[in-house]
């Protein structure tokens, strides 16, 4: 018979290896401390006879040393006052024991799902082996699914099942490749003119125009330019211009719109240009007075060159209240009626200075001249030379003047013609250069003249001499005038030969 085995406790260590709990020792109210049981060592090695599936869990064992924790910290006598140190261990338990249920209850979740699925079951969740590609997770947070639906990681394309169309190439990917998308097209994208840069552009487009009158040019420029929704704005800045300007300037401007529609504006663009002159008006008057009658005649033109439609009269009746667009319509509306048989109305502004024919010219200067002669008004003899615009033929003016002298009676003519002469002069109206070719021209002619007029030397050197005292003509101009030669006829026994 064996002899028995030494008397050990519960936990397989003796009484004097059992450590006590931290913590201040028993006070004189504190309850006794049980005594520890003892077994004897055959009880114990049954017990360890016993198969694995039968015992509890690690986890249950974990639970069980727990709550005898609690209960040694709570004590066999009921609850007492905790020190600070228990209540932080007893928190500390607490939380590592809800965790440990959550990461449970996690771990029974995915493996009953990937059981489901008919996958092979991994490894257990906790071994560091399957820690390795575990995309689950760590913060014990979710159902521990993979994050993205398995969409995302490392070398996916997508989760799976998903189609993707087509994208258009980025040509900032690192991998785009210029050559293999074929034929690339460069093109100049212009921005489209903001107001303030479209009158800075378009304005010395329209005064270069009214030096040269060359249309095409100004639309291949108009061209270069992105108007966008403004194109409305040329015709408003041409037409404001010109109103400004003479009349050979509202001849060019009318020619510009006419050529204008069709290629760089609609006829709608211009009518709404003029739509906003016609409200503009009584602004218009403070700088140009006939405004109204200026702007009415453009409206007449443009609707007989096909500028406007023909209906844009059409379109105000009864439904203008301010009186100056009233009279610019009203202006507009006879001379239509007027030229109704005219498809253009080429002479609504006169014909230009430049474009009229030469007799036209005299015949203008020759009714100047007189009118002069009966008003004696010097200023309205150089604003209706002015209206001309020829300053080119201004020498037939002084020629005129000075043959008018000739054939002329009295000395009113003489005084007034040099009265003209000279303002003429001091204004720069006519020239140096102009003033000296009329006077010669006069003295080339002065032979035929004299035919007519037998006075003709000797009131042709008074008024040069007068000129010449006045400041208007030079002393070369003075010197060059010709002079009559007095020739005397000898008696008649010299056989009429004249004596030199």
């Amino acid at each position: 018979m064996m002899p028995p085995f030494p008397v050990t406790s519960v936990t397989g260590r003796g009484p004097a290896d059992r450590a006590p709990l931290p913590g201040p020792g028993p006070g004189p109210g504190a309850a006794p401390v049980p005594p520890v049981m003892a077994v004897p060592a055959a009880e114990l090695g049954a017990a360890d006879r016993v198969p694995f599936a039968t015992g509890p869990c690690p986890v249950a064992a974990e639970e069980e040393e727990e709550e005898d924790g609690d209960e040694e910290l709570l004590g066999a006598g009921g609850p007492r006052t905790w020190t600070p140190q228990e209540k932080l261990l007893h928190e500390a338990r607490l939380k590592a024991k809800a965790k440990r249920r959550l990461r449970r209850t996690s771990s029974r979740d995915s493996a009953r799902e990937s059981l489901s699925e008919g996958a092979e079951p991994g490894p257990e969740p906790g071994s560091p082996k399957g820690r390795t590609h575990d995309r689950r997770s760590r913060m014990g947070k979710g159902r521990g699914l993979p994050k993205k639906g398995g969409a995302g990681g490392k070398g996916v394309w997508g989760a799976p099942g998903v189609v993707y169309g087509y994208q258009e190439p980025d040509a900032r990917d690192p991998n785009y490749d210029e050559v293999a998308q074929g034929d690339t097209v460069y093109a100049t994208v212009v921005p489209e003119l903001e107001e303030g840069e479209l009158e800075k552009n378009v304005q010395p487009m329209v005064l270069e125009y009214f030096e040269h009158g060359d249309t095409s040019e100004v639309m291949e420029l108009l061209r270069g330019l992105n108007l966008g929704s403004r194109r409305h704005a040329v015709p408003s800045l041409a037409v404001a211009l010109a109103l400004e300007g003479k009349a050979s300037h509202r001849e060019l401007t009318s020619r510009l719109l006419s050529d204008l529609v069709g290629h760089v504006v609609t006829p709608e663009d211009i009518a709404w240009a003029f739509d906003k002159m016609l409200r503009d008006l009584p602004d218009l008057i403070l700088d140009t007075p006939e405004a109204p009658q200026m702007l009415g005649q453009f409206i007449a033109r443009a609707v007989a060159d096909h500028a406007l439609p023909l209906d844009f009269l059409e379109r105000y009746k009864g439904r203008v209240d301010c009186e100056h667009a009233r009279a610019a319509l009203d202006r507009a509306a006879v001379l239509l009626r007027i030229k109704r048989d005219v498809n253009r109305l080429d002479n609504v502004w006169g014909v230009g200075g430049g474009q009229r024919p030469v007799k036209h010219l005299v015949k203008e200067m020759n009714l100047l001249l007189r009118e002069y002669l009966l008003s004696g008004e010097v200023s309205e003899a150089e604003h209706c030379l002015r209206e001309l615009e020829v300053p080119h033929f201004h020498h037939e003016l002084v020629y005129e003047a000075v043959v008018m002298v000739l054939e002329g009676s009295g000395e009113g003519p003489v005084a007034m013609m040099v009265t003209l002469l000279k303002v003429l002069w001091e204004t720069g109206l006519v020239t140096l250069d102009q003033m000296n070719r009329g006077f010669q021209r006069v003295y080339e002619e002065l032979g035929d003249i004299s035919l007519d007029v037998p006075l003709a030397h000797s009131l042709l050197e008074r008024l040069v001499e007068l000129c010449f005292d006045r400041g208007i003509i030079t002393r070369a101009l003075r010197d060059a005038c010709p002079a009559r030669g007095r020739k005397r006829f000898v008696s008649e026994g010299d056989g009429g030969q004249v004596k030199q």
